[in-house]
């Protein structure tokens, strides 16, 4: 009986309270009207690349087709992350059911994963293209652009099933304080009053396996390129292959260099104003900058661009 009392109060947390960015009043209005622009402008880009990449046929190639569906999934990306930001800058600290909350951690488990095997399946891409051009239209045939993208999103569903529910399964007795502004593995692991080796092992394994092992395959991609790039006759040449591969390259390091600090990790992490930092950067500001960073450049989007603009 006493056994099974205890068990009971061990599950008594039916809901988080995530505090936000700022519990500042003043500050938060200001960042309610940065953040919530940001997001707007977010959903636009994405929306934007999606519609050019359907709708002109010059762009029906493996590059845009799997930007097309980074666009998609950065569209979701922030969908389940900023929300709670904003209202919790808009009201202040708020309360979160514990389904909600692992609704939101499966999602963004499943997402964050995808985006990595995406990124890796662009590398591939631009490898393909740069070190064997004459194999590119065989290698890179829809049907393997078609598997590449399928296996990125069922891959990160699984991931996600595996630690959601092992974070899920852990006991929260109190206090249930996020000092967060959404439902992430380190705070939850840090409010768990049971012990968490098993789950912590699971998510540095799958840390090992997705991010690692992604970036494993992007930076082989690359040296590669750099090799073939750097044996090029013309220096035109040499700077026309690197130039396709600036901007993935920039993206792929602001995301990594972020992602991989605060998940390859098999310890708890203690500084969590640092967490948040580094977390409005993957969340935020790199989905917005991502679309930048990679059309501003690109001639073909250009072109696209303004012959939609003249049609309207």
């Amino acid at each position: 009986m006493e056994i099974s009392l205890e068990l009971g109060n061990m599950t008594r947390v039916q809901e988080f309270i995530l505090l936000g960015l700022s519990t500042s009043p003043e500050t938060r209005e200001i960042l309610f009207a940065v953040f919530l622009t940001l997001y707007l402008l977010t959903l636009l880009e994405n929306a934007l690349i999606i519609f050019l990449v359907c709708s002109h046929t010059e762009l029906h190639k493996p590059m845009y087709f799997f930007l097309g569906n980074l666009s998609c999934l950065e569209m979701c990306y922030v969908s389940v992350t900023m929300p709670s930001l904003l209202v919790g800058l808009w009201t202040g600290p708020c309360h979160v059911p514990f389904p909600a909350c692992m609704t939101q951690l499966f999602f963004f488990i499943a997402l964050i994963c995808t985006e990595c095997t995406l990124l890796a399946s662009m590398a591939c891409d631009r490898y393909v293209a740069i070190c064997r051009p004459l194999h590119y239209p065989l290698l890179m045939r829809p049907q393997v652009c078609l598997g590449l993208a399928g296996t990125s999103w069922l891959g990160g569903l699984l991931v996600s099933v595996a630690k959601t529910t092992c974070i899920s399964s852990l006991s929260y007795c109190g206090p249930n304080v996020l000092n967060h502004f959404f439902c992430d593995v380190s705070p939850l692991l840090n409010l768990s009053c049971t012990h968490v080796a098993l789950t912590e092992l699971v998510d540095f394994l799958s840390a090992i396996v997705i991010f690692c092992g992604t970036l494993l395959v992007a930076l082989a991609s690359y040296l590669a390129i750099g090799v073939t790039v750097l044996h090029m006759p013309s220096a035109a040449a040499r700077r026309k292959a690197f130039s396709t591969c600036t901007s993935h390259l920039v993206v792929m390091g602001i995301f990594y260099s972020a992602a991989l600090f605060i998940y390859c990790r098999p310890s708890r992490i203690r500084s969590m104003d640092l967490n948040k930092v580094l977390s409005v950067i993957y969340t935020v500001a790199t989905p917005m900058c991502n679309r930048v960073v990679y059309c501003l450049r690109n001639r073909e989007v250009h072109a696209a661009l303004f012959r939609t603009l003249r049609w309207t």
